[in-house]
Order: structure tokens, then sequence, then C-alpha cells
């Protein structure tokens, strides 16, 4: 089953999420809670940023990550250092592994772009032990991310595209308050919490904000790599005026939440 998020270039990826990601894994790990011994499964994987993350903690001694990427699968076997990390393609609704395999099941930045995420939550759920933990953690792409919101805000103002566009971006599965709580309890998971995480994405400058969307990366990236030459000037004034504000170029911070679930398989 496809994953409806869009990449083309691994560091393309990281320019846009993969460093934002890294600053928020520390925060989910300590969420989802770890111990000791553990067999940990990263479902969704990227680049690496929660695999590399849990591999620094608590001495976990096995960790399988998987993605629907290929460019993400090689491009985290090869940062891979550790001899306890396995990295392989695979379907996050199709899980290669037997029932009860793991104590903990973890996809970060992964559920609101499957295109059948209670499969997903059912397929960590079966893989995970009696009392082990399914946990993940979204975006807030409607009330949470200031600099996205910016970006879609103006594009939407432009054309009806894109204010499709920001339709579709800011309600994508998982995103509303209590949203993933509710599909964890459907999916028959005990104990269920859900909690905020934030992080600041911190920018350069505009190009540093703007280059990997510009490149195609991600769904704004897909967006905008579909215009024409000149909607595409115009869509990139109009960002640029809305980054800078009235201000020369340079440094820009922007707020970013997340909502995190946990749940305990019974």
């Amino acid at each position: 089953m496809a994953s409806t998020f869009t990449v083309h270039e691994a560091s393309g990826y990281e320019q846009l999420m993969g460093r934002w990601s890294r600053k928020l894994a520390p925060a989910f790990v300590e969420f989802a809670g770890l111990a000791a011994g553990e067999k940990l499964l990263d479902v969704g994987c990227g680049t690496g940023s929660l695999t590399f993350e849990l591999a620094t903690r608590s001495e976990p001694v096995e960790i399988r990550a998987i993605d629907y990427a290929p460019a993400f699968v090689e491009a985290a076997r090869q940062a891979n250092t550790d001899p306890r990390v396995t990295i392989e393609q695979a379907d996050a609704t199709a899980l290669p592994f037997g029932d009860r395999t793991f104590d903990r099941a973890m996809a970060m930045l992964v559920l609101h772009f499957v295109p059948d995420t209670p499969l997903a939550i059912r397929e960590m759920r079966r893989v995970v032990r009696p009392g082990g933990v399914v946990a993940a953690v979204v975006w807030d792409h409607l009330g949470g991310m200031s600099g996205m919101r910016m970006i879609v805000d103006t594009i939407a103002m432009l054309s009806e595209g894109g204010r499709q566009l920001r339709n579709r971006y800011v309600f994508q599965p998982m995103m509303q308050p209590g949203e993933m709580k509710r599909a964890f309890v459907d999916q028959g998971l005990n104990n269920v919490a859900e909690d905020q995480l934030m992080v600041r994405m911190d920018y350069r400058d505009f190009d540093d904000l703007w280059a990997p969307i510009a490149a195609g990366e991600g769904p704004l990236g897909k967006f905008v790599g579909q215009l024409e030459a000149e909607e595409l000037n115009r869509a990139t004034a109009a960002v640029r005026d809305a980054y800078e504000s009235g201000r020369p170029d340079g440094p820009r911070s922007f707020a970013s939440l997340a909502w995190a679930c946990r749940g305990i398989v019974p």
C-alpha cells in the first residue's frame, strides 16, 4: 500500500523535515517510554531519526526499522553503524513480522501518510506482545505548524488549486484533537493517552525553508512542482514576502506542535 508522502532525494527530505524529526524524536521517546533489554520496531523510519535515537536509549537488544520508500531505506542503512539495528523496505499495513514479536512499536510522522491508518495501527498492535506499547506521533497541521501554515495559507490566496492544497494539508488523518486517541481505542488498545509535543523549526534564511519544497519534496513540494513557471515565480515571491514580513531576509523560528499517542496491548 503506497504512502502519500512524496520523496525524491533523502537529502532533500533531511532539509525539509529530517532535521526537525531528529529534534522531535527525544520527546517522543520520553512520551512512549522505554526499558532496558527490549525489542523495538520503528514503523516508517525515514532517514532514521527515531531509529538512531532509540539506539542510544535503555540498551535495546534489537531494533527493526521499516519504511515504504527505498530512498529512505538506503539512506538509513548507509547511516547505520549499530549491529542491533536492521532496516528494511516494508509496508506499514502489512508488517513482515510475526505476532507478539516486539515490546514496543513506534511510528513517528507516519500515520497521516498511510492510506489505511486503522490497518497500520492494527498491524502495530499485532506485532507487539501483551503488555507492550504502541505509540505514534504526527504533526498538527491545522493548528500547530506555524511555519507550514504560513506557506499553505499564502499559496491558498493565489489560486483555487492552492486552496484545495490547504484543505488537504490541514485535514490529513490523525491530526485533530482526540482523533488518534479514538483510533487507538478502536483498535483495542488499553490505557490510551494523548499529549502534545513541541519543537521549534529554526531557519537560516528563506532559501533554507523554501529550497526542498521548490525541489519537489513532501506534499507542498509535490504541489509546487506542478506549477507553471509564472505560477511558481508568483508563489515563491509571495511566500518569501510572508517569511520576511517586512524585515531583511535572515533567521526565523517557528513553533511546531505534534500530537502523540500511546496505548497498551491487552
